[in-house]
């Protein structure tokens, strides 16, 4: 399957990929099979953040994984999360990251610089665009963030930041990044909330967060390419619905599927029953959350 060609369709008719992440490396053999038997199409993904702080161990090992576990005309493998500034405030080197996921055989690319200014993360963008680009590969970015619940103690609470639209994407300014940097996709902030990563917080259930559905529909026109939503557990049904129809063409899913397997695992010891619990847990999400059930046959006409 070629991603960037199925994301736009994706976007075209209104359909949504899920992109899990895998922050074990035996939660990605369950959440393919989920994907296959649900005949959908579907991203499995890893994050910086999930080899430095879970248990991915390297994007080379999930690559290696995937290739074990892999279903084809149903998954995709992606890289999610790049920061050019990490959540520890630390620069990375992104670029070398993204030279071995190339190499890795990930079949599309993520850089987040969005910690920077804006004139900042148009230059780190359009540098790891070129680089997507040279190889083949399509690149997603992110311009704006939700505020207030990426650490233990929420300052903000979370209706405050919906309604003043607290670092919310900026219309005029994601015109000019995309025009600029050249990206492929574009993770918006529009009032999704990102796991938690604070200790503390690893297992709590995060805040029922509403998308500003208007805003996206703004952003599909004036942007004319993919949207994507991080954060994308603990949504309100009734808003991931909206959304889709309004331009949202990938939707990333990571508490919702990590929060069962350490659940299970650390209650049962057992890993078979840890991944038991994933399988049925992306399963439902793919059924009954995001209605995505058979969507294989929709992408792939």
């Amino acid at each position: 399957m070629n991603t960037r060609d199925i994301m736009r369709k994706a976007f075209e008719m209104g359909v949504v990929i899920p992109a899990f992440n895998i922050p074990h490396l035996p939660m990605l053999e369950p959440v393919a099979q989920a994907i296959a038997d649900d005949n959908a199409v579907a991203m499995i993904q890893v994050a910086r953040l999930e080899w430095e702080k879970f248990e991915s161990r390297s994007l080379e090992h999930v690559a290696g994984e995937y290739a074990r576990f892999n279903k084809p005309s149903h998954t995709l493998l992606h890289l999610d999360h790049v920061p050019v500034i990490d959540e520890d405030n630390l620069r990375v080197d992104y670029l070398a990251i993204l030279r071995r996921a190339i190499a890795a055989g990930y079949q599309s690319l993520m850089v987040d610089g969005s910690r920077l200014s804006l004139q900042g993360n148009i230059e780190a963008t359009a540098q790891a665009a070129a680089l997507a680009h040279q190889a083949g590969l399509p690149i997603e970015a992110e311009l704006g963030a939700v505020m207030g619940h990426e650490t233990s103690q929420q300052a903000i609470p979370y209706e405050e930041i919906f309604k003043n639209k607290m670092g919310f994407t900026d219309l005029e300014e994601a015109g000019r990044f995309v025009r600029e940097t050249g990206c492929d996709w574009l993770s918006v902030a529009v009032g999704s909330v990102h796991g938690a990563i604070a200790e503390g917080m690893l297992d709590k259930k995060k805040p029922a967060a509403k998308l500003d559905v208007e805003h996206i529909a703004e952003l599909r026109k004036a942007l004319g390419i993919p949207l994507v939503l991080h954060g994308g557990s603990g949504i309100q049904q009734e808003f991931i619905t909206r959304a889709i129809a309004a331009g949202i063409a990938k939707i990333n899913v990571g508490t919702e599927i990590r929060q069962p397997f350490e659940r299970v695992l650390a209650q049962s010891g057992s890993l078979t029953q840890a991944q038991d619990a994933v399988y049925r847990r992306t399963g439902e999400l793919i059924r009954d959350f995001l209605g995505v059930k058979n969507s294989a046959n929709l992408l792939l006409k």
